[in-house]
């Protein structure tokens, strides 16, 4: 299993190279999400992939717009109360942020009752927060961390990772302070885009729930990510399948196993 949530690479060129020294290796398929900002043709994907569909839109800022007044009224409302109640700032060392940063992490997974691999461990929270590139801003009220983003950079954009707070992050409206502060930073680093990612659950480019008017709110447009997946050894894909009813789900034979 690979890194959540996109697949990401330098040369997406010779991409279909990687995954032709894949077959013969035991692996019966492999799948991903393709970054939205990677490859520059979709020829390049469908031509490495059997299977290609749209997955999630993600909401995307262009930073090369005034910033952030491409944002919402409504988030630039909320944004400026947000930043009269907490002091936004970067984390300088994001390694030495794991104790709060975890902390944070556990009123995220208790208030929105998050059960299975999503409920992540101190140690893979530790981890990222190793992954060179993380930047993270932080969010304080009466000098308590009430707030955190992580974000990674690759080429000209970042994208957002992660956030949690605490009760009193949601009721000082920390997230917005933050990610006025962090879109701001972004454009004073040159960088081009941000990728804010989706909303909520799988594919969810339809849904209205709260994450996605959040993330809507900042974006000035969408670009579309998508599944791909790609059979390595068709006879042993065959004897996996060939009982199961017909799907649109890909690899068919692990359908239901992460309901």
């Amino acid at each position: 299993m690979g890194c959540y949530p996109l697949f990401a690479c330098h040369d997406w060129g010779r991409l279909a190279e990687d995954l032709d020294a894949l077959v013969g290796q035991d692996l019966v398929s492999v799948v991903l999400v393709a970054d939205p900002f990677g490859a520059d043709d979709d020829g390049v994907v469908r031509r490495c992939f059997d299977r290609v569909v749209p997955f999630k839109e993600h909401f995307v800022v262009d930073l090369t717009r005034p910033v952030p007044g491409s944002a919402s009224t409504h988030h630039r409302r909320y944004s400026r109360r947000a930043l009269r109640e907490v002091v936004v700032e970067r984390v300088d060392r994001p390694v030495d942020f794991s104790a709060e940063w975890t902390m944070l992490y556990r009123s995220l997974v208790e208030r929105h009752q998050i059960r299975g691999m999503p409920a992540l461990s101190p140690t893979a929270l530790s981890r990222q927060l190793a992954v060179p590139g993380m930047m993270v801003w932080r969010a304080r009220r009466d000098g308590e961390t009430v707030g955190a983003t992580l974000w990674l950079q690759q080429g000209e954009v970042a994208y957002y990772h992660l956030g949690a707070y605490a009760e009193a992050g949601y009721h000082s409206r920390a997230s917005f302070a933050l990610f006025w502060t962090a879109i701001e930073a972004f454009a004073a680093m040159g960088l081009r885009w941000l990728d804010l990612g989706g909303g909520a659950g799988v594919r969810a480019s339809a849904a209205d729930d709260g994450l996605t008017r959040f993330k809507r709110g900042w974006s000035t447009s969408s670009r579309v990510a998508h599944l791909c997946g790609r059979v390595l050894d068709p006879r042993a894909y065959r004897l996996l399948t060939e009982t199961r009813p017909p799907t649109e789900y890909f690899p068919a034979y692990r359908q239901g196993e992460f309901a």
